[in-house]
This record gives structure tokens, sequence and C-alpha cells, in this order.
């Protein structure tokens, strides 16, 4: 018998189908939508800040008793026991209210009504054959559709823009105009709710608040304000008013939809449409909350706190509740205007590779980021930092799912696409037991295209554009997190460029995650180093070299705020706090742990050292050239001395490490 159990912290921070296919005789491709499973097991849980461990789910004799809740936490390496979305959460609040059964007939029938007059039209184009010449017409009535139905509709909405397992990528671009262009609520209504949340009137708090909206989105809006007490400059975001018994309203109804489409997009996409939309009511009740927001400010500040090139603001937790948060102005520059980055003394170079760093540092090495950076939420301080806002829509990866990206990067770069694929598979993108063989070489064409032509001409988009159709001629189906991490990558490459046509986003990239293989002691980035330095079962000086040229980059350039180069140069009001925190990190690439874990491993395993000895060996002649050439890479970087006292001091533990092995491999003999 077999027994897992899935935990999570109580704390949360946060078949085949080809392009001719139909679905009632029309072409899969003539149709905007898409519906898609996720039939993942459970192989390794990987916990966030654990408080209290609650099994969830049980795998028994490798069947299991997992709902489309416990699947996503499966899948995504955590679990929530104690979770603001549930089915029955939301059934329940539902039915509780007076009238609620005439109100579901009623908001059904609107719903069902709207959307099937829509789906007749898309009908009728097919069967005149005009269907792909109204794309245009059809996608821009879509999304005025969505925009009539609701905020619930306008959230899917922006959701659906970043899903192309799901749409079509035409009505993908038309529904990235929900991100920006929402009405905003009356001044009278939020103020109202403001005054109730902090229970005392507004000129109490505040010695004036902005008369227009700063802001306006699907779930709520922001002013701007100054605090009477203080005289500092704060943002008022506040929840559009009833908006909750709405989103639970319209909840229900996409559940109970979905629980008749699981049979289509079982077989299209490989999971059933419950799991989507569960996916997509977790985030959104989340969203509904500002106190979660709170703490996802919190958990930035905390992860930021050492970094002199990214400022987030603070959150007054005083003043803040379930439907208002007020949060700290930052008065920064919009990232989309580089004439005025440039003119406020700012090196315009630098601070992209500042913002590039913190969007890496954020995906790879702490697992939880912004969901949402567009140019409204991403701002260039006069010091040089980059300031990031708006933290309602943040993503959680696991240590599990971070590996495995990792994992997916060294496939890439060792071209081994049979892996890859299966990477896919391990991250929820294909169900348990897919069949990848026909992924791989479609896979291999699309790495091989974009990597091949260049740092100079590698961008996410073309790759993502790439993606975008494999994903919709195999039962691909992309998890709600990693499509934000798309939508975030792409978001930040057309910020990129917008300031400078010619950068060159993986010239910055490369640098920070060699010195992340480099310089991490997690025992899993170790093993994806070795991993990366044999490939074929031969190591790869030149790949060594490389590696340790990229992160001596890396370092030379984050040694003070790059951005903030040019300001301290040229402007005199520039204070010694500010100079000194530019100043505030590393100086030279450390690598004595990596030494320290690398003759250790050259100590204790066997099949490692068999293949250093190999590589120093290769071709029949001793390769001291080679080691002279890397030694001399890292000679002024490495404190021999400090490297001997370290290796002294844990010989002990190292000895004990071999008489372990030995003892075991001379058992495994008999």
């Amino acid at each position: 018998m077999e027994a897992v159990f899935v935990c999570r912290a109580t704390t949360i921070s946060p078949g085949n189908r080809s392009a001719g296919s139909s679905i009632n005789g029309l072409p899969w491709l003539s149709n905007p939508l898409k519906l898609g499973k996720n039939n993942q097991r459970l192989r390794e849980i990987s916990r966030r800040r654990v408080t209290k461990v609650v099994p969830v789910a049980v795998v028994v004799s490798g069947l299991s008793s997992s709902t489309a809740l416990e699947q996503l936490d499966i899948e995504r390496g955590v679990c929530i026991p104690f979770r603001k979305y549930t089915p029955d959460t939301v059934r329940n609040k539902v039915l509780e209210s007076r009238g609620a059964v005439l109100s579901l007939i009623g908001r059904g029938v609107e719903i069902v009504w709207s959307l099937g007059l829509y789906w007749s039209t898309l009908t009728y184009d097919f069967l005149v054959g005009r269907d792909e010449e109204v794309v245009p017409y059809r996608a821009r009535q879509l999304r005025k559709l969505l925009c009539k139905l609701g905020p619930s509709f306008i959230k899917a909405g922006q959701v659906l823009a970043n899903r192309p397992d799901i749409i079509r990528e035409d009505y993908m671009n038309e529904l990235c105009i929900l991100q920006d262009d929402v009405p905003s609520f009356p001044n009278q209504i939020a103020f109202g709710i403001i005054e109730e949340e902090l229970g005392q009137p507004l000129e109490k708090v505040f010695s004036k608040i902005s008369s227009q909206t700063i802001a306006a989105a699907s779930l709520g809006q922001v002013y701007r304000a100054t605090l009477r007490d203080t005289g500092e400059d704060v943002a008022i975001k506040v929840l559009r008013p009833g908006i909750e018994p709405i989103i639970y309203r319209d909840l229900f109804l996409f559940r109970t939809l979905a629980s008749f489409l699981n049979g289509i997009s079982l077989q299209k996409l490989g999971c059933n449409a419950e799991l989507i939309v569960d996916e997509f009511g977790e985030k959104l009740l989340e969203e509904l909350d500002y106190t979660l927001e709170a703490r996802n400010i919190e958990d930035f500040i905390e992860n930021f706190k050492n970094d002199p090139t990214v400022k987030i603001p603070s959150v007054y937790k005083h003043l803040s509740g379930s439907r208002v948060i007020v949060m700290e102005w930052i008065d920064g520059i919009r990232c989309t205007n580089p004439q005025a980055i440039k003119e406020a003394g700012i090196d315009l170079n630098g601070f992209l590779t500042v913002g590039v760093s913190a969007a890496l540092r954020q995906l790879l090495e702490f697992g939880l980021f912004h969901g949402d950076p567009h140019p409204g939420n991403i701002f260039a301080m006069r010091d040089g930092r980059i300031a990031y806002v708006d933290f309602g829509n943040v993503a959680v990866l696991s240590q599990q799912n971070k590996q495995i990206l990792i994992d997916a990067v060294v496939h890439a770069v060792n071209e081994d696409y049979v892996e890859m694929a299966n990477d896919f598979t391990r991250l929820g993108f294909l169900a348990s037991g897919t069949d990848v063989s026909p992924i791989v070489p479609a896979l291999e064409s699309i790495w091989q295209n974009s990597a091949g032509k260049g740092l100079a001409d590698f961008n996410f988009r073309s790759v993502t554009g790439k993606f975008n159709q494999l994903v919709y001629q195999y039962p691909i189906r992309i998890p709600e997190r990693f499509s934000l991490v798309i939508r975030s990558l792409l978001t930040q490459e057309g910020i990129c460029f917008t300031l400078q046509r010619d950068f060159k986003f993986l010239e910055v990239a490369y640098p920070y995650v060699a010195k992340r293989l480099l310089t991490d002691p997690n025992p899993a980035l170790r093993e994806r180093l070795i991993q990366v330095l044999f490939k074929d079962g031969v190591f790869q000086w030149k790949r060594l070299e490389n590696l340790i040229v990229l992160a001596k980059e890396n370092v030379a350039k984050m040694n003070s705020n790059p951005a903030f180069q040019v300001k301290k140069m040229s402007v005199p009001w520039l204070t010694e706090m500010q100079r000194s925190r530019s100043s505030q990190v590393e100086r030279k690439l450390d690598l004595t742990d990596t030494i320290k874990d690398g003759a250790r491993t050259f100590f204790i395993d066997a099949g490692i050292r068999r293949q250093l000895l190999l590589a120093l060996t290769e071709d029949s002649k001793l390769h001291i050239q080679e080691l002279v050439d890397v030694y001399r890479l890292v000679e002024d970087d490495v404190d021999i001395p400090s490297v001997a006292l370290n290796m002294l001091q844990g010989l002990p533990s190292v000895t004990r490490d071999i008489m372990l092995s030995w003892s075991e491999s001379v058992l495994a003999d008999r």
C-alpha cells in the first residue's frame, strides 16, 4: 500500500488532436475557445513556510481519490489546508442568501443567452465560410460582451488573454485591452467604503485625497492621499462595492457549466474543465481579500530587504482591511518613458539590468513573483532603483517547481529534448502518462530556431508565439501560475524593448543563471551544475570557463546599482546614505562553498570521481592547460587559505561520509 499525504503551511504566502480535429463538426482552429485536464500524480511535495501539517489527500495502490483542487496542490508541490475557495464553500455562500435560487436562474439565463447567441454567430460564420475574415470583429464583440457581463467576466477575459491553451492568439490580443480599459465607480461610493473600513471620517485620517482615480481595474480602483498625522503621501486601493456576492454567484455558475464540459475538455486538453475553473476561482477570491495583498507586500519586502536595487512600498496595516489597503506612494518615473529616465540621470542600460535581475530573483530564487508587471505597475526611482506596486496578483512556485524549471534550462542547454518534454509533464502542462514522442520534434524545432539565431535575435515573444501554436496542436494545458510567469516575462521584455530597442534579454539573464549555478549552496542546484558540465559523459571545459566569465560579469555589474552609476557622478543632492546603500552587495564571485562541495563530491561519489579523472585524461592526454585556464579565471576570487581552513574543518564530516560510502559499496557487492 502506498500512502502519501499532501500538505502546506496554514500561513498563505502566496489524447492528441490535430489542427483539423473538430467539435460538433466545427474545425478546432476556427473556434476562438478550446477547453482543457490534469491527471498529474503526486511525486514529491515541497513546502513554503510550513506551520502546520494537515493530511488532505491519500493515494492508495496508485489510485488517487483527489479532487480537482487536490490535483492542483499535487501539481504545484504544495497544498493549502485552509483556503478561501472550494466548490463547497462557493455553493454554500451562494445558496445561503434569500432568493438565491431565483437570482441564480436569472443570472444563468442571462449568461447562457448571451454566450449562446455569441456562439451561434461563430457557427454561422463557419457555415457560410467567413469564419477567418471576421475574426477581428468577433474578437472585439467578445471583449465588449465580457465587459457587459460584469467583473467576473472581465477578470476571466484578462486571464484568457494569457491562456493560449484555451483561446486563439488573435482573440488573446484583443482581450489584452481588458488589462487597462476598465471603467471606474463613483468617488462617493469609494469614499464611503474607505470610511467604513477605517471606522472614522476621511478627513480625520487624510489631509487631502485625489478627486479622480489614479487607476481603475476590474476589482478595484486607486486614489492618492496624504496622511494627516505624518504628511506622507499614500496610495489607497478600494474594492468595488458589492462585488463579492457577484463573484461567488458567477463562480458557482462557471463550475456548474464546467461539469457538463468535462467530457470535451478531457478529450481535447487532457484535463477536466472543473480544474480550470477551480484554478481561476482560487486566484480570483485571493484578489478579493486585501489582507492577503498586505501579506504579499510584506513577503516581497522581506525577500528584497538586502537588495539595494529594488524598492517595495510599505503597507499601513492599521489603516487597511479586507476591502481597503493603504500603501506608501511611489513617486517614480513610468518605465515606458526612456527620455524622463535619462533626464533623471539614471543609466538606462543599468536600469534594465536591475529589472531583469529582479525578475529572475523572483522566479528562480524566491518562488514568489509579481504576476502583473505591466507598465503601470513598474517605476524607475530617482535613485536608480526599480519599484513595484500592486501585489494583488502574485504567484508562488514551490521548491519542486523551481527545480524543474532549472532542469528544463539544463536540458535545453544540453539539447536533451526528450527530458525537456518530460519536464513539461512534471510541471503540469501535460497529463501524467501522455506520450511525449510527438511533442519532442516540435520542442526541438522551437528551441533550435530561436537559440540558433544567437543572443542578438532571441526574444521570448517569438518563442511564445511558436509555443502557442504547439499548445493548440497537442493536449497541453498551461497551469495558471505558469501563464502568469509567461505574461510576466513577456511584459517585462516588452518594457525592455520600449526603453532600448536593441536590448538583449538573455545577455543579462545568462550571467545571473551562471552565478546561481556556481554559487548557490542548494544541493539540487549543485546537481544541476554537474549536469551542465557533463554532456554525453564528457566534461565541458569551455562551458565551465563560460559560466565563470558570465558569473563574474554579473557580480561586477551588481557590485553597486548599475543604474546608479551616472547619478553618483552627476547629482549633487545625492546623500551619503543613498551612496552607501548602492554598494551593499557582494564584491567578488565567492566560490569557496562550491569548491568545498566539489571536493567532498569528488571523494565520496565514485561516478563523479571517475568522470573527472577521465576529463583530465581525455583523448589520451593530460588536460593541464584547461585546468590552468580555469584557475586563472578564479584566482582573484578564491581565498586559498580560507578554502583550506574550511576543508580542514570539514575533514571529520568528509571522512565519515567516505567511510559510509565505502561500507555501502562493500555491502552492495556482497
